[in-house]
Parts: C-alpha cells; sequence; structure tokens
C-alpha cells in the first residue's frame, strides 16, 4: 500500500515522466541521422537513447501505477524493474558484441551499471512490498529509485543530444596542459 504523504509525489512524478518521454521523443528525432548509422560508434548513441527511455518509462509506470488504488506499486515495481535489467543485459551485450567497451565508453558502461543497481534496488524492495504490503520504508526507497531514474535519464538523453561535457578531470587536464604549454612558450621566448 503507498502511503498517503507520497501520493502527491508520485503524482508530481507522472507528470514529469510523461513530459520528460515526450523531450526525449523530440531528442531522437532530432538525433536520428546518428541513431540510423551502420557503423559502430552508432550503437552507443542508441543505447543512451534506450537507456534514457527505459529510465524515464521505469518512472512513468511505477508512478502511474502507484496512484491505483490498492497494491499495484509492488509488482510494478518488479515488473518494470526486471524489465530494465533485462534491458540493462542487453545493452552490455550489444557493446561487447560490438567490441564497443573501449575507454571512450567508459561512462556509457558506468551509466549503464548504475541503471542495474537502480533497476535491482527497486526489484528487491518491490518484492518486500509484495511480501509486506504494509513496509512503508519499502516504498519510499522505490520512490528514491523513481528519482534516480530521472537523474540517469536526464543524463543519458544530455548526452545523446550532444550536449557538452564539463568534467572535473578533463578540465584539469587541459588546465595542467595549457600550463606546460605556456611554460614551453616562455621558454622558447627566452632562448630567442
Amino acid at each position: 500500500m503507498v502511503p498517503e504523504n507520497v501520493h502527491d509525489f508520485f503524482v508530481a512524478c507522472a507528470s514529469v515522466a510523461g513530459a520528460l518521454i515526450g523531450l526525449l521523443f523530440v531528442a531522437i528525432s532530432v538525433a536520428s541521422d546518428r541513431l540510423a548509422r551502420e557503423e559502430a560508434p552508432a550503437q552507443v548513441h542508441r543505447i543512451r537513447a534506450a537507456a534514457a527511455l527505459s529510465a524515464f518509462t521505469n518512472a512513468l509506470a511505477v508512478s502511474l501505477f502507484s496512484l491505483i488504488p490498492g497494491e499495484k506499486i509492488g509488482p510494478t515495481a518488479v515488473a518494470t524493474a526486471s524489465t530494465g535489467i533485462v534491458f540493462v543485459a542487453a545493452a552490455l551485450l550489444s557493446l561487447i558484441r560490438r567490441h564497443q567497451v573501449r575507454r571512450r565508453v567508459l561512462l556509457d558502461v558506468l551509466f549503464l551499471f548504475g541503471l542495474l543497481i537502480t533497476f535491482v534496488v527497486q526489484l528487491i524492495n518491490g518484492v518486500d512490498v509484495l511480501a509486506r504490503p504494509g513496509n512503508s520504508g519499502a516504498v519510499y526507497t522505490i520512490a528514491s529509485m523513481v528519482v534516480i531514474c530521472f537523474l540517469i535519464g536526464i543524463a543519458r538523453a544530455w548526452e545523446l543530444i550532444g550536449g557538452p561535457s564539463i568534467g572535473i578531470t578533463r578540465e584539469v587536464t587541459a588546465l595542467v596542459r595549457s600550463h606546460h604549454r605556456g611554460a614551453g612558450d616562455a621558454v622558447d621566448k627566452k632562448s630567442s
């Protein structure tokens, strides 16, 4: 049973998930040329799109079914988490089959593992809700997994559209390289 105090949370999540899925479809249509290519790097883009859709669909389904009176959140959490786990396994196998598990797709693999962990936690808590319908703690954990699905889905969609990435490692490396180049230029000027 879904506690009354999270009802509004699931109403808001269902609305957000619906809007994000709509925006994802727009992003996919904008990036359709990259997704349709046959070369191996296009597979990474397809996995990003499918991961975002999987995360958003999970959040939408769990949120909508939690609003139906009765014991609906447990079976929905189990079903959507199981589907998500199968998706992650298929995505990882696809990367392995296409020999894409390389350093440049490491972030994609890490996101897939993050999504896998999210789905496993959701599955465990869904089973817990099925076994003990009054366990509000498991419902709150499922609610937290909905939020995590939003965050993962947004990150995947951002990368799908080619949004800029500003990471601390990249920026520190660029700063060090520019400093070394600047020091090299100063030495060259003194030598002249």
